[in-house]
């Protein structure tokens, strides 16, 4: 497969090409053009200052003297053109050429020529002047007047052989390509080094890309300093990957931590149906283990209901539209009053601090209750037989803060960071807590994030504390 470098070089270089090529297409026809033109302009102007100068010289109408010779001549040596004057009669009377007995001199000009200066007043023409040259020449001709009669006494005509000019023009046309040849291997150097580092990333991004099909999240493009279009790219590229990994390594974590709370139960349900079967377990203690095995099939439907309910309160406390003005004393004081039967069983103390002014908060009323639900189940479950439940609540800074403290064995600093992700259950709880299955905490955290909201937890000397924020209404 061609790289995306290389592709690019080619598109590049061949639009540079093409542009080369319109360029210089569009140089040879219109500069062919004006070299002509301009050469001829500069013959017209020749023309012109020979007038002049015959006019100044010749007042008594001799266009033969040898001064006005050598004037013309001197002209012609600067600007190459042939210069000759006739009389009124088209009879070549002065040349320029430097041979005193010049060919030219004696020779008549078709007359039709000569009525065409009479009548125009000028000659602009490519020819050979009915056969006065040998070849086609640019040929342009004027009347020359008497300075004191002011009638036509002769004419004069510049020439310039045809190949001459294109000879010129021919050996500027090959400047000007070895000029666009050596500007075109410029352009194409610099952009077979501007298309390498721009494609380099892209190349990183593909073969990453590639890498992440198989399975590889582990793979990064290089970051550059620059801040276009492409670096914002390649940081995006990035922050996926890490997007990407982040999420592989739930889902893999996920899927061991499922693997391992469905793999116990099941175990025991093997084991002791397998044992009652084959008549291991005598039938006076079958009984007690038909009670493990459906309260390990009761724990296994908990588990899977609780996955199952788990993304239907993710999206519940992310539906802005559900969210409205709540007293929060009055929920607080309804969860706490499912609990009172566990309570009594443990012989637990509740102490319940709440301000005499009720608290309105903005939230879900039904994702807030399952918070209080589950914090509040997960301290009466590891709270110290007789000891004491404390409920606050406090404002502050356009916040309400509730916390749910109880007093239990303390959970490690190891613990502590763990504690809110999903199955996790400290040594602690897996011995005791046979009926949880760890997702309580992690549902209470997903529900505050929903809402943009904090929660912390603390334990010390064996108190365990619970704090969350809420918004206070407007």
């Amino acid at each position: 497969m061609k790289s995306i470098y290389f592709k690019n070089f080619i598109s590049t270089a061949a639009m540079v090409l093409l542009s080369f090529v319109m360029l210089g297409s569009a140089f040879i026809f219109i500069g062919r053009r004006y070299v002509i033109n301009a050469h001829r302009d500069s013959m017209d102007a020749n023309a012109s200052e020979v007038v002049r100068t015959a006019s100044a010289l010749t007042r008594d109408g001799d266009l033969n003297s040898w001064t006005l010779r050598m004037t013309i001549s001197s002209m012609s040596l600067s600007t190459g053109n042939h210069i000759f004057i006739t009389d009124s009669g088209g009879i070549v009377v002065s040349c320029s050429d430097m041979d005193v007995a010049s060919p030219y001199i004696g020779k008549r000009i078709d007359a039709g020529y000569i009525y065409q200066l009479e009548t125009n007043g000028s000659l602009d023409a490519l020819t050979d002047l009915g056969g006065f040259y040998p070849t086609t020449h640019y040929v342009v001709a004027m009347p020359i007047t008497s300075a004191v009669t002011g009638a036509v006494i002769g004419f004069v005509f510049v020439s310039s052989d045809s190949t001459t000019i294109i000879g010129a023009w021919t050996s500027f046309i090959w400047v000007f390509f070895a000029v666009a040849l050596a500007v075109m291997l410029l352009a194409m150097l610099m952009s077979l080094i501007t298309t390498k580092r721009l494609a380099k990333p892209l190349d990183e991004m593909a073969a990453a890309a590639r890498k992440f099909a198989h399975g590889d999240f582990s793979v990064r493009v290089t970051e550059d300093d620059e801040t276009d279009e492409l670096a914002a790219l390649t940081v995006s590229f990035n922050n996926m990957a890490d997007s990407l990994e982040k999420s592989e390594e739930m889902r893999n974590e996920f899927i061991a931590n499922v693997s391992h709370e469905l793999r116990t139960p099941m175990t025991t349900i093997a084991g002791f149906a397998d044992g009652i079967l084959d008549g291991t377990i005598p039938k006076e203690n079958q009984e007690k283990y038909l009670a493990i095995i459906a309260g390990e099939t009761r724990r296994l439907s908990r588990l899977v209901w609780r996955m199952l309910n788990l993304s239907k309160m993710k999206s519940i406390g992310a539906d802005l539209s559900r969210r409205r003005d709540l007293n929060i004393n009055e929920l607080i004081i309804r969860t706490l009053l499912s609990f009172e039967s566990r309570a009594e069983e443990k012989g637990l103390g509740v102490e319940i601090q709440l301000p005499e002014q009720h608290m309105t908060v903005v939230a879900d009323p039904d994702a807030i209750t399952q918070v209080l639900y589950n914090l509040l189940d997960n301290s009466v479950k590891f709270a110290t037989p007789g000891s004491c439940l404390c409920i606050s609540l406090c404002k502050e800074g356009g916040k309400a803060y509730v916390s749910i403290k109880n007093t239990g064995d303390t959970i490690s600093e190891e613990d502590l960071p763990l504690i809110f992700d999903r199955f996790h259950k400290s040594d602690r709880s897996r011995s005791l807590d046979r009926e949880g299955v760890g997702l309580g905490l992690y549902l209470v955290k997903t529900i505050l994030d929903a809402h943009n909201e904090d929660i912390s937890v603390t334990s010390r000397d064996g108190v365990t504390d619970f704090v969350f924020s809420l918004t206070l209404a407007k």
